[in-house]
């Protein structure tokens, strides 16, 4: 009997560990294994949430996360800031850097979850992927998961539709009779939704869908109609004969940053002047903080797009070196993110004046790009189908039927209207066409953070190649150093270089008396450009992207000397030289 029941649970315990081994070998690819912080990624998350997850990251993780505040909203709430690098191996400061931040417009809310993915991804899978592990090590991520919070939570607290609000919650009077914020929509019914309102009138131009009763469409310019279409739900509150003129806000934080500024009467939304928004002015006084910031990503929503400036397409913004760059990552965003388009805004979209894409690059020469998450394609995956935002009004009813099961959709009511009667409301909900459902949330983070990840792999990556040491005749050494830069993008863009926003690049030679510094501008002819002052500190405008400067010096005496290469955008390294 004991003999059975030591086979028994010898076999038992061999199943369980066969069990373990084979769990071990089908270990999940591309989501980190056993995470310490556990996230649901098909969901979304308000202001409180995002709070909480942020300081379980960095309480999980208090080496590669540190949570702070770059500011606060205008109802107090903090700007939360991660700092996502492995601070063993050097500050996040001395690091090339990237800034990522979502939310810039209230009811694009996914962008917080990308950025939110983003940390934790990089945070979860340290020590595990081996190509995570070394990007944090040598980069830093600035990460600012909403940039605009508190009409993030109107938004998803409040009844809206799936366009409000945009703004943020600076009261303003849109409509000029002296109050603020008096007339938004509102929720006839108290559903919690804000959808269309209708009407039975006599040859109305507007009629259903005979495939979809739910849907309305235009009648053909001989048919007769049944509806009017009012407008989305609402009433005249203030009782000057307008519906729903002055709702929360309304400025468009993303046209209100210190570059080509237009007032109101040119740029809708620009508000009252540059950085006249505290969230856009704290942003702002963090990135001119932090010259270690050479590349950038903000996620907005939709359409399916990576897109860069500038956004006034007669604006002389974007150098030629600089556009070369943008292509090349461009092109592997593309790969990573099927059927998202790379478009200028300016060119192929509107006219945007005071953007944010042309602040960081305009003002600072950051490599910056802005994605519209969530593509019509996703709605069938059929090449063909885009149309317009948010893809063909009948795949957006089909797709809510076949996958969403009518949970987008509100059918349509009879309400009594108090200006207009009886009428009818309904159509799509605030979180439907705009945000992608739950089952897609994951595959759109993880596609889009990996763009960004990228981007950051490709910033400035500064090495010393070679040191050579000959001596001359006059009793002077003559020491060459060659300095690589083995990533994509330069240490200082081209347009950085040709406005100076920052200071060049320093080559430093300590430790030896310094007689003469060169700049070598052809090694092969052996032609080289002497700086005359302190020639110890040989003065490189920028390290091209895959590419290598020379300098020289001439020095006395010999020593062990350090070479120095400090940048601002590529990093600081040394190295000890053997100066005989």
């Amino acid at each position: 009997m004991i003999r059975l029941l030591f086979l028994f649970y010898f076999f038992i315990s061999l199943s369980f560990c066969q069990a373990q081994n084979i769990t071990s070998a089908l270990k999940a690819m591309g989501a980190p294994n056993n995470p310490e912080v556990e996230i649901a990624w098909n969901r979304y998350y308000d202001y409180a949430e995002i709070q909480d997850i942020c300081q379980q990251l960095s309480k999980a993780h208090p080496q590669l996360v540190q949570m702070s505040s770059i500011g606060r909203s205008v109802q107090g709430r903090e700007l939360t800031l991660l700092t996502i690098t492995n601070f063993e191996t050097g500050t996040d400061t001395e690091k090339p850097a990237i800034y990522v931040d979502g939310n810039i417009h209230s009811n694009e809310i996914q962008g917080s979850e990308v950025a939110l993915y983003t940390a934790w991804y990089l945070a979860e899978n340290y020590g595990e992927v081996d190509w995570i592990t070394d990007l944090v090590d040598t980069r830093t991520f600035y990460i600012v998961p909403s940039i605009n919070p508190d009409a993030r939570d109107y938004f998803i607290h409040q009844p809206n539709t799936p366009h409000s609000p945009r703004s943020g919650l600076l009261p303003r009077d849109d409509d000029g009779d002296g109050r603020y914020d008096e007339d938004p929509p509102d929720d006839l019914d108290g559903d919690g939704n804000i959808v269309m309102m209708r009407k039975t009138v006599p040859n109305g131009r507007w009629t259903t869908d005979p495939d979809d009763p739910r849907r309305m469409v235009r009648a053909e310019p001989d048919e007769t109609g049944e509806y009017r279409l009012i407008g989305w739900e609402g009433m005249d509150n203030d009782g000057d004969g307008q519906v729903n003129e002055d709702g929360p806000g309304y400025y468009d934080p993303n046209r209100n940053w210190g570059i080509d500024w237009q007032p109101a009467s040119i740029q809708h939304g620009a508000d009252q002047y540059p950085f006249s928004i505290p969230e856009n002015r704290a942003v702002a006084e963090f990135v001119r903080a932090h010259p270690n910031i050479g590349a950038g990503q903000s996620y907005h929503n939709a359409g399916g797009m990576i897109l860069r400036g500038p956004g006034n397409p007669d604006a002389d913004l974007y150098h030629p070196d600089d556009v070369e760059r943008f292509d090349n990552l461009a092109e592997i965003g593309k790969a990573q993110l099927p059927h998202y388009r790379y478009l200028v805004v300016g060119k192929d979209m509107y006219r945007v004046y005071g953007g944010e894409l042309d602040w960081f690059y305009g003002a600072h020469g950051i490599f910056m790009f802005s994605n519209e998450l969530w593509t019509s394609f996703d709605y069938f995956r059929k090449k063909g189908r885009e149309s317009g935002w948010f893809g063909r009004r009948e795949d957006v009813y089909k797709f809510d039927e076949l996958l969403l099961f009518g949970e987008g959709i509100v059918e349509w009511k009879p309400v009594e209207h108090p200006q207009y009667g009886d009428i009818e409301i309904g159509g799509i909900r605030k979180n439907w066409t705009r945000t992608a459902p739950s089952f897609l949330i994951e595959d759109m983070c993880h596609r889009n953070m990996a763009f960004t990840l990228f981007h950051a792999h490709h910033l400035p990556k500064i090495a010393v190649d070679t040191v050579k040491v000959q001596t001359l005749d006059n009793s002077l050494l003559q020491i060459d150093a060659v300095i690589r830069n083995d990533r994509m993008l330069p240490t200082r863009s081209a347009h950085e270089v040709q406005h100076q926003f920052t200071r060049p690049d320093w080559v430093t030679l300590e430790g030896v008396d310094v007689v003469a510094g060169f700049v070598v501008t052809d090694p092969l002819q052996n032609r080289a450009t002497e700086q005359k002052h302190h020639p110890q500190r040989i003065k490189v405008e920028t390290i091209a992207g895959m590419g290598t400067v020379q300098v020289r010096w001439l020095v006395q005496g010999t020593n062990r000397a350090t070479l120095i290469v400090d940048s601002h955008r590529g990093g600081h390294i040394e190295r000890s030289v053997d100066v005989r």
